[in-house]
């Protein structure tokens, strides 16, 4: 790899990724991002005081590739609490996860929202899927998760009470028709990791990236578009705004449709689900009792989630405020207007709170994400294209090769960047 010139293109997880491995093996790594910053569909904006990750993000520090790729301790990240609150009007209850939050297991037996029955069987489930690593998972027979859920006897009141709201929070598919490989290897990070953020903002985990691919060497170019790239067996020209740059070989880690515009490679997945997110403000001391946990909207997508993220990060808001984020899902949510997602936001709290209420309830962002992660399906994983998919020596990166995860889009990374490698030596 010594001498070899390598250009990627974007700065997301992937990409950033792939070039640090690619310049510690000692290439000539150049960036190219159209964006001025780094992180891709990562990203955190700073708001009169207040941190706002772009959408809600997390962290589950348990991802195979997070622990390779990062320094969890330099993140100085804020855990949420294992769990969440099933939330209903006049009614809140937790259930939590007694092997790991020994606090909240009386509450958790008492939860009248979940059946023995069904505890006892995520019990099971949690024993089931800890025998089996990222791959075994995601080559096994597929299906929905609803069906999966159905076929291991779970109540349609769990699924439809708990499940529905959580795992629509992480698919982005409250109907529960993704796939059941994206149910189980979550639910296996969830029983073993923690779920956390950065003090900074999840923008510290692309900077972190960064940062290491700078060390390595790698040269980052912000702040300019790609018009196109062409390759064959010999090389490839990245072509920009405003030149030219010959490669040895190039990683295209862009979004889904910029990758499939850039490549031609149609098996790219380019079919979206999206969510709207909103962030509110509220005077220290507003009586949520939640937590640090996840707020789960029991009935209704509207907001699917409410989350007190001051009350998991601090950092996130200033002194004296606190600062909760709602997430909604569905094709309508982009066509409503952020003052009547705000309303339905404060209706929602009022009625799980009806002993007060929620006039002191500000909107300080919205957030209209139309791509958050490609849709999966059962059964997607299979057509997904993989690294040496595009034509002479282009590469892919980008959870589309892999699942859309955080862990997926950071193991493409290194697999482009070992796949480029591998064909150069």
């Amino acid at each position: 790899m010594d001498d070899s010139h390598i250009a990627v293109v974007g700065a997301g997880l992937a990409g950033l990724v792939a070039a640090r491995h690619l310049a510690a093996d000692g290439a000539d790594v150049t960036v190219v991002e159209r964006r001025d910053g780094v992180g891709g569909r990562v990203r955190t904006r700073t708001k009169d005081g207040f941190t706002l990750d772009r959408g809600f993000q997390v962290l589950f520090t348990d991802y195979p590739a997070v622990r390779r790729e990062l320094d969890l301790d330099a993140l100085d990240l804020r855990r949420f609490t294992p769990g969440a609150t099933i939330c209903r009007p006049s009614r809140r209850a937790v259930l939590s996860d007694p092997l790991r939050d020994i606090g909240g297991l009386f509450e958790s037996v008492r939860n009248p929202e979940v059946t023995t029955s069904d505890k006892l069987r995520t019990l099971a489930l949690r024993q089931d899927v800890s025998t089996r690593g990222e791959a075994d998972i995601f080559a096994s027979a597929d299906r929905s998760i609803r069906s999966y859920l159905r076929d291991w006897g779970f109540s349609e009141d769990y699924i439809e009470h708990f499940v529905a709201p959580f795992y629509g929070g992480i698919t982005l598919d409250r109907s529960l028709s993704s796939s059941k490989r994206v149910f189980e290897y979550t639910f296996k990070m969830l029983s073993t990791g923690s779920t956390a953020v950065p003090a900074a903002g999840m923008r510290a985990v692309p900077e972190q990236l960064a940062d290491a691919a700078r060390d390595e060497g790698a040269t980052l170019r912000l702040g300019e578009r790609v018009e196109s790239v062409q390759s064959d067996g010999d090389g490839a020209v990245v072509t920009t705004g405003d030149e030219s740059l010959e490669a040895d070989a190039v990683v295209v880690a862009t979004d889904p449709k910029e990758a499939r515009r850039l490549t031609g490679v149609g098996s790219i997945p380019t079919e979206a689900h999206g969510c709207v997110t909103q962030y509110y403000t509220l005077p220290s001391g507003s009586g949520l009792d939640a937590g640090k946990r996840i707020m789960l909207n029991a009935p209704s997508p509207d907001p699917n989630t409410v989350v007190p993220l001051s009350t998991v990060a601090p950092e996130y808001a200033p002194p004296g405020t606190e600062l909760l984020n709602a997430t909604f899902l569905g094709a309508a949510a982009q066509d409503e207007s952020e003052e009547e997602l705000f309303e339905k936001t404060r209706r929602t709290l009022e009625a799980w709170y009806p002993e007060r209420y929620f006039d002191d309830l500000e909107l300080l962002h919205t957030d209209y994400i139309s791509f958050a992660q490609f849709a999966q399906p059962p059964g997607v994983h299979e057509s997904l294209p993989d690294a040496r998919d595009a034509p002479g020596r282009t590469y892919l990166a980008g959870d589309y090769t892999a699942w859309s995860s955080i862990q997926g889009a950071m193991r493409s990374g290194k697999e482009a960047a070992d796949a480029v490698r591998d064909d150069l030596s």
